[in-house]
């Protein structure tokens, strides 16, 4: 295929740090060549990718998985230690903005310092100079030196330099979330309207939402390396269910395991079972939890309360028998909830089950974490869950 298809072409690229434990060991290695003490880090290793000219490829990857420092020798700010990286077209970058910018310098004139050191000439800022000041919208604190001004005036200032100058390949890093909501709003508007225009993006984010909905490709990095590329939404699955479900899973299931063992012996009342009917549902499906229990001491009032937490172990909801003056007796053996249409988002659940006194003031038996079960949410057409938080609400749309 030919070369002219690609705004990017980086063929076994590799960036190695030398990491020393002492200072001295830095200079030795200066002063003495044949010197030799330091171990190596490897933040890219051998990577290689290519990126169509307009097309939006998303980054996904955990802090310290390259992310950065690969978009930083794109940019010419960070040599490779080998590999090679070709770049099609002018290059704008909202890595650390600002970086550009002279502090004592006023706002007006950084912006045209700003303009040169991206290659455009004076006359072409002219051209943008009216756009930039309306984007950035500082008021009079333009035409004050940017030292003096507050971190959401700086960025506000920076991010319209750098959106507003027509780039080729346009190179985003976590920097949508500058300003107040007015100027995030008009921040994406700007990108989108960027997107159709051509310009090819490469786009970081730990916004899975944001890299689904933004970008047509996907990669996934973990030390260093390309672990998964290709569609967007099987890309961004993929890395959250191996890098914050499963954690929270396993996390979840260990405190579960933990709560087992502390139950105590010589009760009043047993709990025997708790199961749900089903291990996985679906969203607005009923869930049915069945409680077994044991009156080893014919307790003739009590209750029985329900516990519902997430993955993250927050509480989601409690439910009680006494809440609804539903008192229990001797001759009661089994019990069971019913959840009438589920409005649980995606997650994993867990379940626990106390019995306790007429006044709900101690717990005959508690038993923690006692099942689980699973929630699943449909995707709309873009792959995106129709709903997420901790409440999906049944609702309906009405237009006037």
């Amino acid at each position: 295929m030919d070369n002219e298809e690609y705004a990017i072409e980086i063929e076994n690229l590799t960036k190695e740090y030398k990491m020393y434990n002492r200072k001295k060991d830095r200079l030795l290695e200066i002063v003495l060549p044949w010197y030799n003490h330091h171990d190596t880090f490897t933040a890219v290793d051998n990577l290689s990718i290519k990126v169509k000219k307009g097309e939006i490829l998303g980054i996904l990857g955990k802090n310290g998985a390259g992310k950065s420092t690969l978009l930083k020798m794109i940019t010419g700010v960070v040599v490779p230690t080998k590999g090679t990286i070709k770049v099609e077209g002018k290059i704008s970058s909202m890595l650390e903005l600002g970086t550009a910018f002279n502090m004592e310098l006023t706002g007006y004139e950084n912006i045209y310092q700003h303009g040169q050191v991206m290659g455009l000439t004076n006359e072409e800022i002219k051209e943008k100079e009216q756009e930039i000041i309306d984007f950035a919208d500082i008021g009079e604190h333009l035409w004050q030196p940017v030292k003096t001004y507050s971190s959401g005036m700086f960025a506000r200032l920076a991010f319209a330099c750098a959106i507003n100058i027509e780039p080729e390949v346009l190179i985003v890093d976590e920097v949508l979330s500058v300003g107040d909501m007015a100027f995030q709003e008009k921040s994406i508007t700007k990108m989108k309207e960027i997107r159709e225009s051509g310009t090819t993006i490469i786009f970081v984010s730990h916004s899975l939402p944001s890299i689904k909905n933004f970008c047509t490709r996907a990669i996934w990095m973990e030390n260093g390396k390309v672990i998964m590329d290709g569609d967007v939404v099987e890309v961004a699955e993929k890395y959250k269910e191996s890098t914050i479900d499963k954690p929270r899973q396993e996390e979840a299931e260990k405190r579960a395991k933990s709560k087992r063992k502390e139950r105590t012996k010589n009760k009043s009342i047993e709990i025997t079972s708790v199961e749900c009917d089903k291990k996985e549902y679906n969203l607005y499906e009923d869930i049915n939890i069945k409680i077994k229990l044991n009156n080893i001491k014919k307790i003739k009032k009590y209750g029985v309360g329900m516990i519902i937490y997430n993955s993250k172990s927050d509480l989601v909801t409690a439910l009680n028998t006494i809440r609804m003056e539903n008192y229990l007796d001797e001759k009661v053996t089994e019990i069971n909830f019913k959840i009438k249409r589920n409005c649980l988002n995606e997650d994993k659940y867990y379940v626990t089950i106390s019995v306790c006194d007429e006044k709900i003031m101690f717990s005959y038996d508690k038993d923690e974490y006692a099942t689980d079960f699973k929630v699943r949410v449909p995707k709309n057409s873009f792959g995106v869950p129709i709903s997420e938080g901790f409440y999906a609400c049944d609702y309906e749309i009405v237009k006037k």
